[in-house]
């Protein structure tokens, strides 16, 4: 199939990768000349260093030469100019696949209904799972699921990524999936908070029960199925990202947790973690449903508000007694 993926980082270099290895003509589109530029070599130091990369893949940095008579367009791009790419897309009949893992601030939607709403005529799925773009690039044994309420389409993009070291499964409920891919780094902040504290494994697996908890309570409310989020994009995007020490979500509540300050991270890393838009987001869409997300909550003061990482911890152990959901 004629595929092109959308965004040269370490995410979507590895499924255009595996896409390639699949057997499929795979073009890469990037605003970064840069980072195409190592692409052509075979190559992505910037976010994917010593792995080696294709070189028979087409690397194209004209937009409408990109995108024109492709059967499929992956979008690996950031939830925050999700849509302005998007929106760019004219004309085009091919299958949309999201692999961002974010909720839009300004609307609350998922990555997979912003394409709903600038592309209408165009099907549209979601990947997302555990799954961190290295070793998925390193051909290391990853699981992740493909999401869309028509399963044709599913099967269909299962197809074009299932591989022995990359197993896809299939779901129905692509905005179960999203929720979990995205709420899922808000929670490795408040894991990682906990690991600069110097807290220990008891605390760790208490703050992923809960963070679960809280995910699943707000997908039913948004409309998704509760039983997703004990599943690949659920409980195991969760684990992963929480407990890895290459979660940048985890490790930027880690350094928060240290005593650094949001400015101090901004600056060493100006491409801050999913989880830092995410929060807001996710804040807000709580807020909007009357949502109980205690750890959402705490998460948004800590990185908005200027609450300290040990207010929030304190604030989120003295909550009142209630039984576990």
């Amino acid at each position: 199939m004629k595929v092109t993926v959308i965004g040269a980082g370490a995410w979507g270099s590895a499924l255009a990768k595996v896409l390639y290895e699949n057997g499929n003509s795979v073009t890469v589109w990037d605003i970064d000349p840069r980072l195409l530029d190592e692409l052509r070599q075979g190559r992505s130091e910037h976010y994917l260093p010593g792995v080696p990369l294709p070189t028979g893949w087409n690397v194209e940095p004209d937009w409408d030469k990109a995108v024109r008579g492709r059967e499929c367009l992956v979008f690996a791009v950031p939830s925050t100019v999700f849509r302005k790419v998007a929106v760019g897309l004219k004309d085009s009949l091919a299958s949309l696949v999201t692999v961002t893992k974010g909720i839009e601030y300004e609307t609350g939607r998922t990555m997979s209904q912003v394409l709903k709403e600038c592309l209408p005529g165009n099907p549209v799925a979601a990947l997302s799972g555990p799954s961190f773009a290295r070793e998925v690039a390193l051909g290391i044994p990853t699981s992740v699921v493909c999401a869309c309420e028509s399963e044709s389409l599913a099967k269909t993009v299962q197809g074009l990524f299932h591989r022995p070291e990359f197993r896809v499964y299939r779901s129905m409920d692509p905005l179960g999936v999203e929720l979990g891919g995205a709420l899922k780094n808000v929670m490795a902040i408040g894991a990682g908070v906990g690991d600069g504290l110097g807290y220990g494994d008891n605390t760790k697996a208490a703050m992923v029960s809960r963070a679960l908890a809280e995910m699943r309570r707000l997908g039913v409310a948004c409309g998704a199925q509760a039983e997703t989020f004990a599943g690949l994009s659920g409980m195991g995007d969760l684990v992963l990202t929480c407990f890895s020490r290459q979660s940048r979500n985890r490790d930027l509540g880690e350094r928060l947790g240290k005593g650094e300050t949001m400015e101090e991270i901004a600056a060493s890393h100006p491409k801050l973690a999913e989880g830092h838009p995410t929060a807001r987001a996710a804040f807000q869409l709580s807020r909007r449903l009357r949502v109980e997300t205690p750890i959402i909550d705490e998460v948004y003061a800590l990185l908005y508000e200027g609450k300290t990482p040990r207010e929030t911890v304190r604030d989120l152990l003295q909550r009142g007694r209630k039984a576990e959901d």
